[in-house]
């Protein structure tokens, strides 16, 4: 996909409703009050010799850089948050809503913007060492932690 075509999906994402019960679809979750959508993934590390990662991560950084560009031009200034105190609050049991719950599994911090009566949260995800790297997009009306 092309930064235009991510542009496209979050905008449609910023004009869907959202659903009352958490679901996954494909490369999409949604649930009250938020929607997900992995816009671009690498390959798995599992046989790389550590070559094919470097790579990976320069693509996906290049595509991540992109997208905040352009969010930037169309939505001013991003925050940008961490997602270690949230994690670790996951961590010790207690409760952080969705999105940014689903998020401190597989990130350290992520980008936001106000998009009128919602944000707009951009990131790199990776789950493990040998999983893809994932950039993602999120329209939720839950502040950030």
């Amino acid at each position: 996909m092309t930064t235009a075509q991510h542009l496209d999906l979050i905008d449609r994402l910023r004009a869907q409703s959202f659903v009352d019960i958490p679901v996954r679809l494909g490369r999409h979750s949604s649930g009250p009050g938020y929607h997900l959508v992995r816009l671009a993934e690498t390959g798995d590390f599992w046989e790389d010799d550590g070559s094919g990662r470097r790579e990976a991560a320069d693509q996906i950084s290049a595509e991540y850089t992109a997208l905040t560009q352009a969010l930037t031009e169309r939505w001013g200034t991003p925050l940008v948050f961490t997602l270690r105190s949230p994690a670790a609050l996951v961590a010790e049991g207690e409760e952080v809503p969705q999105p940014w719950e689903e998020l401190t599994h597989s990130t350290d911090h992520v980008h936001v913007w106000r998009a009128e009566d919602r944000w707009l949260v951009a990131c790199v995800t990776q789950w493990g060492e040998e999983d893809p790297y994932t950039l993602m997009a999120g329209i939720t009306v839950t502040d950030p932690p």
